[in-house]
């Protein structure tokens, strides 16, 4: 395999570690998952992750009127059990691998820091970030673009359970089309769910390029990341 990306950043739904299975976790699937980012490293990529946490929580209920900053508090501490799964899962298959939150939790994790964070992944030691941007009110698509900013990142790889953006739900509309791209600015001024609309408004700003593809195979982490594959969907602000 050739290098194509020096650095990424892969970001993970917490979904996507749980197929369709009804716990927490699949863990063929995060093996897979695991196993793909193995193979980055190997091939010369530097890997950061960041997950996110819908498999364990996904806000307070409607009808329970929960306080916004406490349900979004909640969220921080389930990416970081996703963050741990995964880290556990690397060191067993022999990649180095950490856990930085943006909120400290010492008996857990390290504390995120930019310069720290860079060092490791210089290191070869994959990077798993938790706890999204430590702030409440914000997602972890954007977590994902601050971090992939913050350290230098190459590329930016989103993961989904469908194989890109449609110009609506395939699975609800039969004439929904997969738009091979697309720019911030339409999803911005057509308030399209393709990725959290602050996290597009960051990356307009910041001129970045995000790589949306299917999870249904984590193999097309490696392929993605080696150039050996399209991606599903390339946002970026090229018109």
């Amino acid at each position: 395999m050739s290098l194509v990306y020096k650095r990424v950043l892969l970001k993970l739904s917490g979904e996507a570690l749980k197929a369709d299975e009804k716990g927490l976790f699949h863990y063929e699937t995060v093996d897979a998952i695991c196993e793909a980012i193995g193979k980055c490293r190997a091939a010369g990529t530097q890997v950061a992750v960041v997950v996110g946490a819908g498999n364990i929580w996904r806000g307070g209920r409607a009808d329970r009127k929960m306080d916004r900053s406490l349900a979004d508090h909640m969220g921080m501490l389930g990416t970081t059990i996703n963050a741990l799964c995964l880290k556990d899962t690397l060191v067993q298959m022999g990649i180095p691998a950490v856990v930085m939150t943006a909120v400290e939790m010492r008996t857990f994790a390290l504390p995120y820091v930019k310069d720290d964070a860079v060092k490791l992944l210089e290191e070869g030691t994959v990077v798993i970030f938790g706890c999204g941007t430590g702030s409440p009110y914000f997602s972890t698509d954007t977590a994902a673009v601050l971090r992939g900013k913050e350290i230098g990142a190459d590329a930016l790889l989103f993961a989904k359970n469908i194989d890109g953006i449609y110009t609506a739900d395939p699975k609800k509309d039969r004439t929904a089309v997969k738009l091979s791209h697309i720019t911030f600015k339409r999803i911005l001024s057509e308030q399209l769910k393709a990725i959290d609309l602050t996290a597009a408004a960051f990356c307009l700003e910041n001129d970045m390029k995000v790589l949306v593809f299917g999870l249904d195979d984590p193999e097309n982490i490696v392929k993605i990341a080696m150039g050996e594959q399209q991606p599903g969907t390339v946002i970026d602000n090229e018109e």
